[in-house]
């Protein structure tokens, strides 16, 4: 009876940690340029139990193991805005952004200008170029971004926006502020420049709130099952005990 609790709360384990990322994807279904996350499960195989009591081998107990947490990276759908300074990637690649922990990476494009001038994100992090952070003086105006990321205005020409890509996404570490550590740089070759637009969460409302019903059930059913093998452990030992008075 113990074993068979003990897989039954690897299961509920695994199964409240798939129900937090569920919960992060509802509670980013409105962010922009948020890309949700799925759970992956492996079977983790006991070899060796530790009772040598019974005559027959011991048979391998399978327990519920959550392996990795891996992105989905699919585009989310692009929607126009007509603001100069929001900015879409149709693509692979990435913005990179300066924060007080070093660069990170997003795919949220919903930028605005500081007090300074400077080029930032919807967190305040400077948006970076490919010569550092980009700038405007108080007069300039008609800001352009190209589909290769080239920026100019009134002015003349501001750069161009530093764009990366990943040859194995993957690798990415998610962090707060929809922004992402880790992996291996390179120059954006597969990715476009939409200026106006905004990328959407590709969050899909109907797929999570269905499979946020489906965990609540599992997780339910396993408990029930545990609150079972609690009942068979009472009656087995109220038993014995009856049956040594």
């Amino acid at each position: 009876m113990e074993n068979a609790q003990l897989i039954g709360l690897s299961r509920q384990i695994a199964l409240q940690r798939q129900m937090d990322v569920v919960a992060n994807n509802m509670a980013n279904i409105t962010t922009t340029g948020f890309k949700a996350e799925n759970m992956l499960f492996e079977e983790y195989k006991m070899p060796v139990a530790s009772d040598r009591d019974f005559q027959t081998s011991d048979q391998p107990l399978s327990y519920v193991q959550d392996w990795a947490t891996i992105h989905d990276m699919s585009g989310g759908a692009m929607v126009q805005t007509g603001s100069e300074l929001d900015v879409a990637l149709n693509g692979d690649g990435f913005f990179a952004v300066q924060t007080p922990a070093g660069e990170r990476w997003t795919k949220s494009g919903a930028f605005q200008l500081n007090a300074s001038g400077a080029l930032v994100d919807a967190n305040g992090n400077p948006v970076l170029g490919q010569s550092g952070p980009i700038t405007f003086g108080p007069q300039e105006t008609g800001i352009l971004i190209g589909k290769d990321g080239s920026i100019s205005s009134s002015a003349g020409a501001k750069g161009s926006l530093r764009l990366v890509e990943f040859a194995n996404p993957q690798s990415l570490t998610r962090e707060g502020n929809n922004l992402y550590t880790g992996g291996t740089p390179t120059n954006a070759t597969n990715t476009r420049v939409m200026q106006g637009f905004i990328e959407k969460s590709n969050v899909s409302g109907v797929t999570e709130m269905a499979e946020m019903i489906r965990v609540q059930r599992a997780y339910e059913t396993a408990a029930s099952l545990a609150s079972k093998q609690d009942d068979l452990r009472r009656s087995a030992i109220q038993r014995l005990g009856e049956a040594n008075v």
